[in-house]
Protein backbone atom coordinates (compact mmCIF):
# COMPACT_ATOMS: atom_id res chain seq x y z
CA UNK A 1 0.00 0.00 0.00
CA UNK A 2 1.01 3.59 -0.67
CA UNK A 3 0.23 6.29 1.85
CA UNK A 4 0.14 9.97 0.96
CA UNK A 5 -0.05 12.86 3.41
CA UNK A 6 -0.30 16.42 2.12
CA UNK A 7 0.82 19.55 3.94
CA UNK A 8 1.52 23.18 3.21
CA UNK A 9 -1.89 24.47 2.26
CA UNK A 10 -3.28 27.68 3.64
CA UNK A 11 -4.17 31.21 2.62
CA UNK A 12 -2.32 33.54 0.29
CA UNK A 13 -2.85 36.87 -1.38
CA UNK A 14 -3.19 37.07 -5.14
CA UNK A 15 0.32 37.14 -6.56
CA UNK A 16 1.66 35.25 -3.55
CA UNK A 17 3.27 31.83 -3.22
CA UNK A 18 2.66 28.56 -1.43
CA UNK A 19 4.51 25.27 -1.37
CA UNK A 20 2.61 22.02 -1.02
CA UNK A 21 4.35 18.85 0.06
CA UNK A 22 3.16 15.25 -0.06
CA UNK A 23 4.92 12.71 2.15
CA UNK A 24 4.98 9.38 0.37
CA UNK A 25 5.45 5.93 1.82
CA UNK A 26 5.10 2.45 0.37
CA UNK A 27 6.80 0.44 -2.36
CA UNK A 28 8.15 2.54 -5.20
CA UNK A 29 6.74 0.20 -7.87
CA UNK A 30 3.26 1.15 -6.67
CA UNK A 31 3.88 4.87 -7.23
CA UNK A 32 5.42 5.07 -10.69
CA UNK A 33 3.28 8.14 -11.39
CA UNK A 34 2.78 10.94 -8.88
CA UNK A 35 0.41 13.84 -9.43
CA UNK A 36 -1.32 16.80 -7.89
CA UNK A 37 -5.02 17.32 -8.50
CA UNK A 38 -7.37 20.04 -7.33
CA UNK A 39 -11.10 20.43 -6.96
CA UNK A 40 -13.17 23.43 -6.00
CA UNK A 41 -16.88 23.44 -5.12
CA UNK A 42 -19.09 22.92 -8.16
CA UNK A 43 -16.19 22.04 -10.42
CA UNK A 44 -14.82 18.74 -11.62
CA UNK A 45 -11.52 17.39 -10.39
CA UNK A 46 -8.58 18.69 -12.40
CA UNK A 47 -5.10 17.28 -12.84
CA UNK A 48 -2.67 20.08 -12.06
CA UNK A 49 0.68 18.39 -12.70
CA UNK A 50 2.22 14.94 -12.84
CA UNK A 51 5.69 13.44 -12.63
CA UNK A 52 7.13 9.96 -12.94
CA UNK A 53 8.98 8.26 -10.11
CA UNK A 54 12.21 8.86 -12.08
CA UNK A 55 11.57 12.61 -12.07
CA UNK A 56 10.22 13.14 -15.58
CA UNK A 57 7.51 15.81 -15.57
CA UNK A 58 4.73 14.66 -17.87
CA UNK A 59 2.03 17.30 -17.49
CA UNK A 60 1.05 20.77 -16.35
CA UNK A 61 -2.46 22.11 -16.75
CA UNK A 62 -2.53 25.10 -19.10
CA UNK A 63 -3.90 27.22 -16.26
CA UNK A 64 -0.76 26.70 -14.13
CA UNK A 65 2.04 26.52 -16.72
CA UNK A 66 4.83 28.91 -15.88
CA UNK A 67 3.52 29.41 -12.33
CA UNK A 68 3.56 25.96 -10.70
CA UNK A 69 6.44 23.50 -10.47
CA UNK A 70 6.15 19.84 -9.50
CA UNK A 71 9.22 18.06 -8.16
CA UNK A 72 10.37 14.96 -6.32
CA UNK A 73 12.63 14.86 -3.28
CA UNK A 74 13.80 11.25 -3.12
CA UNK A 75 15.78 11.87 0.06
CA UNK A 76 12.75 13.10 1.95
CA UNK A 77 10.32 10.90 -0.02
CA UNK A 78 8.10 13.82 -0.92
CA UNK A 79 6.47 15.16 -4.04
CA UNK A 80 6.18 18.92 -3.97
CA UNK A 81 4.17 21.57 -5.74
CA UNK A 82 5.67 25.03 -5.76
CA UNK A 83 2.95 27.56 -6.56
CA UNK A 84 3.80 31.13 -7.52
CA UNK A 85 1.85 34.10 -8.85
CA UNK A 86 -1.25 32.66 -7.26
CA UNK A 87 -4.65 33.67 -8.57
CA UNK A 88 -8.05 33.65 -6.92
CA UNK A 89 -9.05 30.86 -9.30
CA UNK A 90 -6.32 28.63 -7.81
CA UNK A 91 -8.48 28.33 -4.70
CA UNK A 92 -9.31 24.63 -4.27
CA UNK A 93 -8.68 21.50 -2.28
CA UNK A 94 -5.42 20.04 -3.53
CA UNK A 95 -4.84 16.30 -3.54
CA UNK A 96 -1.70 14.24 -3.99
CA UNK A 97 -2.16 11.01 -5.94
CA UNK A 98 -0.08 8.00 -6.92
CA UNK A 99 -0.49 5.13 -9.34
CA UNK A 100 1.67 2.18 -10.37
CA UNK A 101 1.09 2.80 -14.09
CA UNK A 102 3.36 5.02 -16.16
CA UNK A 103 0.55 5.22 -18.73
CA UNK A 104 -1.46 7.18 -16.18
CA UNK A 105 1.29 9.79 -16.21
CA UNK A 106 1.46 9.96 -19.99
CA UNK A 107 -2.32 10.20 -20.54
CA UNK A 108 -3.23 13.47 -18.84
CA UNK A 109 -6.96 12.77 -19.23
CA UNK A 110 -6.79 9.86 -16.80
CA UNK A 111 -8.18 10.77 -13.38
CA UNK A 112 -8.42 7.34 -11.75
CA UNK A 113 -5.31 7.02 -9.61
CA UNK A 114 -5.05 4.13 -7.16
CA UNK A 115 -3.90 6.11 -4.14
CA UNK A 116 -4.99 9.49 -2.81
CA UNK A 117 -4.11 11.75 0.06
CA UNK A 118 -6.68 13.45 2.26
CA UNK A 119 -6.19 16.84 0.64
CA UNK A 120 -5.02 20.26 1.74
CA UNK A 121 -6.96 23.48 1.25
CA UNK A 122 -5.50 26.39 -0.68
CA UNK A 123 -7.34 29.70 -0.51
CA UNK A 124 -6.23 32.71 -2.55
CA UNK A 125 -8.04 35.87 -1.58
CA UNK A 126 -7.43 39.55 -1.05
Amino acid sequence: QVQLVESGGGSALPGGSLRLSCAVSGPSYRRTCMAWFRQSPGKSRERVASITESGHVTYYADSVKGRFTISLDNVKSTVNLEMQSLKVEDTAMYYCAADPSERVCLDSWRLAFDYWGQGTQVTVSS
